[in-house]
């Protein structure tokens, strides 16, 4: 396999998992307890006051809830608005 080969499947590969990214199981508002204490988990020492999270909880679309509840990591939550 030459080397232009190996970059065009891995540029290929790349593109095919940015749609996966950005599509997250809506949740609800109803489940803003949840997704608070997700976010303070994820966030640790950074994260704002409970009840400053939950009225942004409030606040989002139920996709962006959805992306706080499928982020890892700080960054990924930075992403969620």
């Amino acid at each position: 396999m030459n080397k232009s080969m190996l970059v065009n499947i891995c540029f290929a590969l790349t593109l095919s998992s940015i749609p996966g990214c950005t599509s997250y199981e809506p949740v609800s508002v109803k489940q803003c307890t949840s997704v608070v204490k997700h976010a303070q988990k994820v966030l640790g020492k950074m994260s704002p006051p409970y009840k400053k999270l939950l009225e942004s909880c409030k606040a989002a679309t139920d996709n962006e809830r959805g992306c706080i509840m499928a982020a890892k990591k700080m960054g990924q939550i930075t992403q969620c608005s």
